[in-house]
């Protein structure tokens, strides 16, 4: 059997996609891929803001303590839900640390896991990330059901959800960091 130019071009095509979908080598490409396509998120239109009716929300915390998100109420929050086997979800991830260091302290960060807590501790603790991690304890409220992750809300202080990004991003843009700074000055 003869293999020419067509022949071998088709094998090699197939190798590939084989190696991208089906071996870690393909979820690091789809990182990187999505780390380099990610743009700055977006404000949503004043008139098309959500405004949470529900803050009854209990969480765990990666170290096992019960977080209610009530007592959030008339605080800036950034909320991203996300799973380590999402390519889009680890892609933003170092954005969401260099935001995290600068606003730590003026923000309130929830990453709310879709995962084991096994796999995220592994995680997070290979990538040297300091990241206040959760999991669900109680219904989502329904402002923060999505179909797909990662899927990141910025919260005003008035309840009103500002940015709704699904996929990745890059959330240590000018900016967002414009957008959070505004939103605390109110």
């Amino acid at each position: 059997m003869k293999l020419d130019k067509n022949k071998i071009s088709n094998l090699l095509l197939i190798l590939a996609a084989i190696v991208i979908l089906f071996t870690p080598v393909g979820f690091h490409l789809k990182v990187f891929v999505n780390r380099v396509l990610s743009f700055s998120p977006t404000e949503i239109k004043s008139e098309d803001q959500e405004v949470i009716t529900n803050y009854r929300w209990q969480l765990i915390s990666n170290d096992g303590e019960t977080f209610n998100f009530e007592e959030e109420k008339g605080k800036v929050v950034v909320l991203n839900i996300w799973a380590t086997w999402c390519p889009p979800c680890v892609a933003e991830m170092p954005s969401f640390q260099k935001l995290y260091d600068d606003y730590a302290d003026k923000v309130t960060f929830l990453f709310v896991a879709h995962d084991e807590k096994e796999k995220v501790t592994a995680f997070l603790t290979k990538k040297g990330y300091t990241l206040p991690v959760y999991y669900e304890n109680s219904t989502t409220p329904v402002e923060f059901e999505a179909r797909s992750i990662p899927i990141t809300f910025v919260v005003s202080k008035t309840g009103q959800i500002v940015v709704s990004e699904t996929g990745a991003a890059d959330w240590n843009s000018d900016a967002i960091r414009v957008s959070l700074d505004a939103l605390l000055a109110e």
